[in-house]
């Protein structure tokens, strides 16, 4: 049999309520992209041109949050076609920014906004893919970590869950011996309490990490809280460190309402 008659898995990008910033960092792996493409059968990914919603594949690849009732559908259609789902960034994985209006009154935003609210569908809460279907592996970040995406593509194509990294940016900084900017610069770091993954970018060129992998096993959001205050900052800005990316996640929204409430 020719390699040419065997039939290569099958892939497919789809996308729900967020910015496209992680499709864009698909997009940038450049070569590897390339690789990728030998390797499989892309059937659909809208922003890089194959359309095929309704494909049945072997992995499908959700980015952005469930923000509408015709989105619960869609997903649900997808995770029928699809062998294995994986959820990629913030926005898949906890609702993302437009999580913010979990703490709001929907109603009330939409008709500040819109001059004909009525024509607006959309759900009060904004919720992570998991909450509606079975989630194979979830690849946290805003956006993703590349390198993560393709270790996890080719694990699966393998048929094996990859190991998620659970560990905190601050072991990462201590990987690659970088200098910790809060110890040393008093910058208002969330290293401590966010799940690495980003390969420790922002502390890596002198800024304090601000916690957009969400949070890591065994947060210690209280003190790490306690620390921010220590370091000036009041308490509304100790809440919007944790009431931002993943303000929909227990240990992250749990601290941050307290601080908000003070």
């Amino acid at each position: 049999m020719s390699t040419s008659s065997i039939s290569k898995p099958s892939i497919a990008v789809h996308k729900f309520s967020s910015c496209d910033g992680c499709q864009l960092a698909i997009l940038n792996l450049g070569e590897p992209l390339l690789i990728l493409s030998q390797l499989v059968d892309i059937k659909h990914f809208a922003e890089a041109g194959p359309l095929d919603e309704d494909a049945k594949v072997d992995i499908a690849i959700i980015e952005g949050s469930i923000s509408t009732t015709k989105d619960r559908f869609r997903l649900e259609k997808i995770r029928a076609n699809s062998k294995y789902l994986i959820t990629i960034g913030a926005c898949a994985t906890s609702g993302g920014i437009q999580a913010l209006r979990n703490m709001a009154n929907t109603d009330e935003w939409i008709a500040d906004i819109y001059a004909n609210p009525s024509v607006i569908n959309s759900l009060d809460n904004s919720l992570p893919i998991k909450d509606y279907v079975k989630v194979d592996l979830e690849l946290w970040g805003c956006p993703i970590s590349k390198r993560q995406l393709l270790i996890a593509i080719r694990a699966l194509l393998f048929g094996v869950l990859p190991v998620e990294e659970h560990d905190k940016v601050c072991m990462e900084c201590k990987r690659q011996q970088t200098v910790c900017v809060m110890v040393t610069n008093n910058e208002p770091c969330m290293g401590p309490v966010t799940r690495t993954g980003c390969g420790a970018l922002c502390p890596g060129v002198g800024r304090d990490c601000y916690g957009c992998y969400g949070p890591a096993e065994n947060a210690n959001t209280h003190a790490q809280a306690n620390r921010l205050k220590g370091l000036g900052l009041v308490n509304d800005e100790i809440a919007r460190r944790y009431l931002f990316f993943h303000s929909s996640t227990e240990p992250f929204h749990q601290e941050g309402q307290h601080w908000k409430s003070k």
